[in-house]
C-alpha cells in the first residue's frame, strides 16, 4: 500500500503520532538506528511503516548494480564493481524490503554459488535482503519471533553500514545502510534487553477507545476500498509536501549545532535513568539533532532533548526480563531542569523573609497528609479477595533441565538439536541446495575422480561431490508448568517459595527462548492459566496473582497438561515438550494419578517433578509421581544452581526406548 493509500486518523491510535515522528526523524538521519514499534494487533503498525517508503526521496543508482551503489560515491568494495564515478546514473524510488520471520540466514545476507567458487575460483555471489534494502527501508514484522542470531545480524549491519558474508574461506562484503523498522506484539514475547538496546527508538501504540475516532478509521478504509485511485489523489499534495520536508531536513542536518548546554542535558538525562553504556547518549543526541532539522532549525533546544529522550530511553530502562519498557515523565523533567544553566540571581527580594509565612511554607495540616493517605492497611482489613495470594520469592538461577535425545526444532538454548548454526558433527549427501558445505568431505569425494575428469591445475568439482555439513546446536522447547495451588501448598508458607521457584524456571525459559504454558490445579478441577505462548512475562503475571486453597486434584492437573501438549503437538509438531510438575505429590480430589502419569509417559513427554514437600517427615509421593511419569524428581531446595558444580552438572532426564529399541 502506498503512503497516499494509508491515510490513517492518528488520533485513533494512541502513540501513532510518536510513531510517525520516530519514522520521520529516522528518515532524516538513518544513523539513529531505526525504530521498534510495540503494540497490540490491529493498530496500523504495518500500515504506517509501509507508507514511509513512498515519502523518501528517489535514489540515484549505478545502472545494473545489484547493490544500489550511489554513482557519485560508489562502494569501492562492491561485488559488482568497480564503478566509474563519472559513469552513467539512473534514478529509482527508495525500496521497502520486508523480511519474513521464517527467513534463513542465506536469504538475509545472501549466498555464494559454491560450485563456481570451488570449481572456477570465482566469487559468484547471490545478494540477499540486506543488499536489496541498501539506501531504503528494511521492515521486519514480528521481530520478536525472529531468531536471535538473525536479529543480531540485522542490527550489526544497521550499525556498521556493511554486510559480511563468510562461506568456507570465501569472503564478500558490501554496503548495507538502511532504515530498520521492526514491529512486535508484546503478548507474543519480548525482545531481549540487549537486543532492545540496539534499536535506536521505540514507540508504544494502542487503539483508541473513543467510538468517534474508531469510526473515522472505518470510514476512511471503506473510502479507499471503494476508489483507491481517487483516495490516493486526495492526499497527493500532502504526500508531496511531506516528502519535500524530509529532503529539506536532510539537507539542513549537517548545519544543526548541538551546543555544550544541550549535550549536558542529553548526558544528564541518560545518567538520571541509569541506562547501560553510552549508546543511549549517542542515539538521544542524534535524535535531538534530527528533530531540530525536521523543525527547520540549526540549534538544538531543550524540547528537542526531551522529545528525543521519550523516544530513545524507555526500552533501555528494562533490566529484569519481566520489566515492561517505560519512562517516568516527572523524572525526565527533573533531570532536564537539574542540568539547565543556573539563572542569574535577582537583586530584589522575591518575598517575605525566612520568618514569614510565604507561599513556600508548609501549611499546618500538610505534614500529616502522607500518614493520612499512605501506609499499609491495618491488619485484618479486607484486601478485595477471599483467597490467599502469596507473594513470590526472588528468582534465582536454576539447574539446567533438558529434553533427552536429538531434536530438530526451532533454534534456542535448551536441548540438543540439528540446527543451521552450531558445531559441525558430520557430513551427508545434500537433499536439496547445499546451504552449509562440508569442505573436507567434498574434497575427499572429488579426489578419486580427478584423473578421469582431466584435471589440469584446479580441482574439478561436480555436483555429486558436494557434501552437506550436519551441525548440532540447541533448540527451544515447549515448557509446560503444572503447578499445585491447593491448600497443602500454602502450609508453612511454602507457596512463596514455590512461586519463586516457578518464576525462576520461567526466567530460565525466557533465557533459553522456550515457549511456555501454565496449568494450575486446586479445589476440584484444573485450568490452563496461560495457553502456550512466547510471552513468559504473561506467565509471571499470572503466577504472581495465583491464589491457593482447597483440595488437590492432581490427576485433573496432569490431564489438563496432557491436553495442552496434545494441542501444541498439532500446531507445532517439531517443538519437543518438557513437562515440569510443581507439587508435593499429594492427591485428595479425584482418582489416583497413576493412569494419567502413564498416559503422559506413553506420549513420550519428558517430565521433571519439583518436589515441594517439606518438614522432618516426608512421604516421598513426588518421587513416586516422577517414577510414574518416567521422569526425574528434583527437590525444591535443590533446584537452585548454587555452585559451579551444579551449573556444570546437567539434570540428565531418563531416556525412553525408541521404536528401534535404543535409549532416546
Amino acid at each position: 500500500m502506498r503512503a497516499s493509500d494509508a491515510r490513517y486518523p492518528f488520533s485513533a491510535v494512541v502513540g501513532l503520532d510518536d510513531l510517525r515522528l520516530a519514522l520521520l526523524v529516522n528518515a532524516v538521519d538513518p544513523a539513529i538506528g531505526g525504530v521498534l514499534v510495540r503494540g497490540e494487533k490491529g493498530t496500523a503498525k504495518s500500515t504506517v511503516v509501509r507508507a514511509l517508503a513512498a515519502l523518501l526521496p528517489p535514489l540515484a543508482v549505478v545502472p545494473g548494480c545489484r547493490f544500489s551503489c550511489d554513482p557519485a560515491a560508489p562502494d569501492p568494495a562492491c561485488p559488482d564493481g568497480p564503478h566509474d564515478p563519472q559513469g552513467p546514473a539512473a534514478e529509482r524510488p527508495a525500496r521497502l524490503v520486508e523480511l519474513p520471520v521464517g527467513a534463513s540466514e542465506d536469504r538475509v545476507v545472501g549466498s555464494l554459488d559454491l560450485e563456481r567458487a570451488l570449481g572456477e575460483g570465482v566469487k559468484a555471489f547471490d545478494p540477499g535482503l540486506l543488499a536489496a534494502a541498501h539506501r531504503g527501508v528494511l521492515y521486519v514484522d514480528e521481530v520478536n519471533l525472529l531468531s536471535d542470531h538473525l536479529v543480531d545480524l540485522l542490527l550489526d549491519a544497521a550499525a556498521m553500514g556493511r554486510a559480511h558474508v563468510e562461506r568456507e574461506g570465501v569472503s564478500v562484503t558490501h554496503a548495507s545502510r538502511f532504515l530498520l523498522v521492526g514491529t512486535m506484539n508484546p503478548e507474543e514475547g519480548e525482545l531481549r534487553p540487549q537486543l532492545l538496546d540496539r534499536f535506536g527508538l521505540t514507540v508504544e501504540v494502542r487503539a483508541s477507545r473513543e467510538p468517534s475516532e474508531r469510526a473515522e478509521v472505518v470510514r476512511r478504509r471503506l473510502a479507499y476500498d471503494a476508489d483507491p485511485a481517487g483516495f490516493a489523489a486526495g492526499w497527493a499534495a500532502e504526500d508531496a509536501a511531506l516528502a519535500g520536508r524530509i529532503a529539506a531536513a536532510r539537507a539542513l542536518l549537517p548545519s544543526v549545532v548541538l551546543s555544550d548546554a544541550a549535550l549536558r542535558q542529553v548526558t544528564a538525562v541518560c545518567a538520571a535513568f541509569d541506562v547501560d553504556g553510552l549508546r543511549a547518549d549517542l542515539v538521544t543526541a542524534r535524535t535531538a539533532i534530527a528533530l531540530a532539522a525536521w523543525d527547520g532549525r540549526t540549534e538544538v533546544l531543550p524540547e528537542d532533548v526531551r522529545q528525543a529522550a521519550l523516544l530513545a530511553l524507555p526500552h533501555r530502562r528494562r533490566r529484569n526480563p519481566f520489566d515492561a519498557p517505560g519512562l517516568d515523565s516527572q523524572q525526565l523533567d527533573e533531570a532536564l531542569e537539574s542540568s539547565a544553566p543556573e539563572p542569574e540571581p535577582d537583586p530584589e527580594p522575591a518575598g517575605p523573609g525566612p520568618s514569614g509565612g510565604g507561599e513556600g511554607a508548609d501549611a499546618p495540616g500538610d505534614s500529616a497528609t502522607p500518614e493520612a493517605g499512605g501506609g499499609d492497611p491495618a491488619p485484618g482489613s479486607p484486601t478485595g479477595s477471599s483467597e490467599a495470594v502469596a507473594s513470590a520469592a526472588s528468582p534465582y538461577a536454576v539447574r539446567p533441565l533438558r529434553v533427552a535425545g536429538l531434536g530438530d526444532g526451532a533454534e534456542g538454548r535448551r536441548s540438543r538439536a540439528r540446527t543451521s548454526n552450531g558445531r559441525t558433527v558430520r557430513s551427508e549427501l545434500p537433499r536439496g541446495p547445499v546451504t552449509a558445505l562440508h569442505l573436507a568431505a567434498t574434497l575427499r569425494a572429488a579426489a578419486p575422480h580427478q584423473q578421469r575428469r582431466g584435471r589440469d591445475g584446479a580441482l574439478v568439482v561436480r555436483r555429486q561431490d558436494l557434501r552437506q555439513a550436519v551441525r548440532e546446536g540447541r533448540e527451544s522447547n515447549l515448557v509446560v508448568f503444572c503447578v499445585d495451588a491447593s491448600g497443602s501448598m500454602a502450609a508453612r508458607q511454602r507457596m512463596s517459595a514455590v512461586k519463586g521457584a516457578v518464576l525462576s524456571l520461567l526466567l530460565d525459559a525466557y533465557q533459553r527462548r522456550d515457549k511456555v504454558a501454565v496449568v494450575t490445579f486446586r479445589g476440584a478441577a484444573a485450568e490452563t492459566a496461560l495457553p502456550a505462548t512466547w510471552s513468559v512475562e504473561a506467565g509471571a503475571a499470572r503466577l504472581q496473582a495465583l491464589p491457593t486453597g482447597g483440595r488437590t486434584p492432581l490427576t485433573a492437573g496432569l490431564l489438563q497438561a496432557e491436553q495442552v501438549l496434545r494441542l501444541e503437538r498439532v500446531r507445532d509438531p517439531r517443538r519437543r515438550p518438557l513437562l515440569v510438575v510443581v507439587t508435593d505429590g499429594r492427591h485428595t480430589s479425584g482418582e489416583a494419578p497413576e493412569r494419567a502419569a502413564a498416559l503422559l509417559q506413553a506420549r513420550g513427554v519428558t517430565s521433571v517433578v519439583v518436589d515441594c514437600e517439606s518438614g522432618p517427615v516426608r512421604l516421598g509421593l513426588a518421587a513416586q509421581l516422577a517414577a510414574g511419569l518416567g521422569g526425574d524428581c528434583v527437590r525444591l531446595e535443590e533446584l537452585a544452581a548454587e555452585s559451579l558444580a551444579a551449573l556444570v552438572r546437567e539434570t540428565t532426564l531418563p531416556g525412553r526406548t525408541t521404536a528401534k529399541g535404543r535409549a532416546a
